[in-house]
């Protein structure tokens, strides 16, 4: 299990090029916990302060409000983590994160990990670094729900999640219209209507587990126009 923490450290960006002994050192403190799917492995407002590498599965990382009503802010797979912010204050989870299958994560607490980052202070240079892009992508996120319709919130969260090969970009395992919705802020009726429309014009073509954006110039300038 520690070669498996190790391989999840090197990919985090605060941590990547520290010295091979050094984060063996931090996987070691590592606890391996395994998550059935749908668990709640964090819940927002909770006061836990533990680092999580994800090992296998997936989860959803989202907001509430009072009212229950969800919004998805990331999906993350194996080889990300979670769980940073608690690790440098005491503030309670600002988030809540959930796995959608079956989820193996190494679990480091924030004592353990203090204690390795006084031995090797560069690396909190670093995580600063890292806490800023997240705040940057987290203000972007909310300025866009304000500003854009779900037409171009829907495009905008489907570019963002496909992987580009050649005139295509493509999503493997897309989302279902239910996570879709709870990623743009709407419901999953309005985002039945607007998937509904992105394949009728040919801008998006639907398969059994993917989903292929053709023509990602024409899609922009059509959303922009049109709606």
């Amino acid at each position: 299990m520690q070669q498996d923490v190790y391989l999840g450290l090197i990919k985090i960006p605060f941590l990547a090029k520290l010295p091979e002994d050094a984060l063996f050192a931090l996987a070691s403190k590592a606890k391996s916990v395994k998550y059935a799917k749908h668990t709640i492995i964090i819940s927002e407002g909770d006061d836990t302060s533990s680092l999580y590498i994800i090992l296998s599965g997936k989860v959803r990382i989202y907001g509430s409000d009072e009212k229950s009503k969800e919004v998805t802010l990331s999906t993350q797979d194996p080889g990300s983590h979670f769980g940073e912010l608690a690790l440098l204050s005491d503030e309670p989870r600002s988030a809540s994160v959930q796995a959608i299958e079956p989820t193996i994560c190494g679990v480091i607490c924030k004592a353990d990990f203090i204690h390795w980052l006084r031995q090797h202070p560069d690396v909190a240079i670093s995580l600063l670094g890292v806490l800023s892009e997240k705040i940057r992508f987290l203000t972007e996120k909310v300025k866009q729900m304000a500003l854009s319709n779900v037409y171009e919130r829907t495009i905008k969260v489907l570019q963002d999640m496909a992987v580009k090969e050649g005139n295509i970009s493509v999503i493997y395992n897309r989302p279902t219209q239910q996570e879709l919705a709870n990623m743009v802020g709407s419901s999953r009726e309005m985002v039945n209507k607007v998937m509904k429309e992105l394949t009728k014009g040919g801008y998006v073509v639907l398969d059994e587990k993917t989903l292929r954006i053709e023509n990602k110039h024409r899609l922009i300038g059509d959303f922009q126009v049109g709606h």
